[in-house]
């Protein structure tokens, strides 16, 4: 990707970021009076906006990122952070639209999944962030696959996992993804409503194999097509914590931090990696060309901000997920759950997918399943 500022500029903005906004973002992380420092190296700055749009998923997700970036980046910098709520796929449309049509975009960051950043990237549209000084010391995770550079950092992983309404299952965890067939708990089994996450653990359980996928996935289909007997409810991120909480699901396909709101909310509901796997993902932060310099300045800041040690620390034990800096503490609760995975071991017990398939094929996955549950 082309960078958007000269080599002088760049290496300037370099040598301020790590003296500047970084130093202050972290003092209010933890508490120490170093503002003032702060406001004098932003002197030297671009004039910074009124505030900064950051698009974000709601319930737990948006509250995490507000908690453990969004407001330690006002302190630090007196920018207020407004969260765009619109959901990735819907937001999407809009940016590659300004961005064609060189209209300033509607928000400055995109917090997005990584295969939907990697579309961006692929179409052009995103910003060069590696002049971001926190980028060298991120593990190996945070790279973006399949693309040159940095025109999208990853920020943690997550799992697909298998949750459960305990006192549906008094003998134990669910073993096997397959429970979700059983007709005791028809009407009261809960996906997201593209099937997101879900499309590999079903290939596994229908039969299929991981090394098919994208090749023959009619093992998954034919799964879906089973399920759909189970009428499931279908929704998006806060769905789930809701359902549990208002105790109308019993078992659901959903990322670990939705279940573990309502099992933090007192609601009796755990989770599993089932026998045939879970699939494993990353989301991403990434910046939409079009902007005004100074607002494309300050919105890198945030990226840069978002994956300091600090900010991770706190946003992804919020979200109770294994985040791109080296070293954090996992949450108690999580610590040693195959559904936090940190070591290579970790990883290999989960489904990974690579980004390219995902990239070319998701979409397409989403629109079969969809299918399948209108049909």
């Amino acid at each position: 990707m082309t960078k958007h500022d000269d080599a002088m500029r760049g290496a300037s903005r370099r040598q301020v970021l790590k003296g500047g906004v970084m130093a202050a973002a972290g003092a209010a992380l933890t508490g120490t009076p170093a503002l003032v420092l702060g406001r004098r190296a932003f002197a030297a700055e671009p004039a910074k906006p009124a505030e900064i749009i950051v698009r974000a998923w709601g319930g737990v997700w948006v509250e995490a990122l507000d908690k453990g970036v969004s407001q330690s980046f006002t302190e630090a910098t007196g920018i207020r952070v407004r969260h765009d709520l619109t959901e990735d796929n819907e937001i999407q449309p809009k940016i590659w639209a300004a961005v064609a049509q060189k209209r300033v975009p509607p928000i400055h960051v995109n917090w997005d999944t990584s295969t939907n950043a990697t579309k961006s990237a692929l179409r052009g549209v995103t910003e060069d962030l590696s002049d971001l000084s926190n980028l060298p010391q991120l593990l190996p995770v945070a790279k973006p696959v399949g693309l040159e550079g940095w025109p999208i950092v990853n920020t943690y992983s997550y799992v697909y996992v298998l949750a459960y309404r305990t006192e549906a299952f008094p003998d134990g965890a669910p073993k096997s993804w397959t429970v979700m067939l059983d007709p005791k708990f028809k009407g009261r089994v809960a996906l997201y409503n593209d099937g997101i996450g879900f499309h590999p653990a079903a290939q596994v359980a229908g039969g299929g194999k991981v090394s098919d996928i994208p090749a023959n996935m009619e093992p998954a289909w034919a799964f879906i097509r089973k399920l759909k007997a189970q009428q499931p409810l279908l929704g998006e991120d806060p769905d789930f914590t809701n359902w549990f909480q208002q105790g109308e699901i019993d078992v659901a396909c959903t990322i670990i931090s939705n279940a573990r709101e309502a099992k933090q909310n007192g609601i009796k509901v755990n989770w599993t990696v089932p026998e045939e796997g879970a699939k494993v993902d990353t989301d991403a932060l990434w910046v939409p060309k079009g902007l005004p310099e100074s607002e494309l300045y300050w919105a890198k800041q945030y990226v840069n901000h978002a994956i300091s040690k600090g900010a991770q620390q706190t946003w992804t034990e919020k979200l109770g997920l294994p985040g791109v800096q080296p070293g954090l503490t996992p949450p108690a609760d999580l610590a040693g759950d195959p559904a936090y995975p940190t070591t290579p071991e970790d990883f290999a017990r989960l489904i990974s997918v690579p980004t390219p398939v995902l990239v070319e094929h998701e979409r397409e996955w989403f629109q079969t399943f969809k299918e399948i549950m209108q049909g």
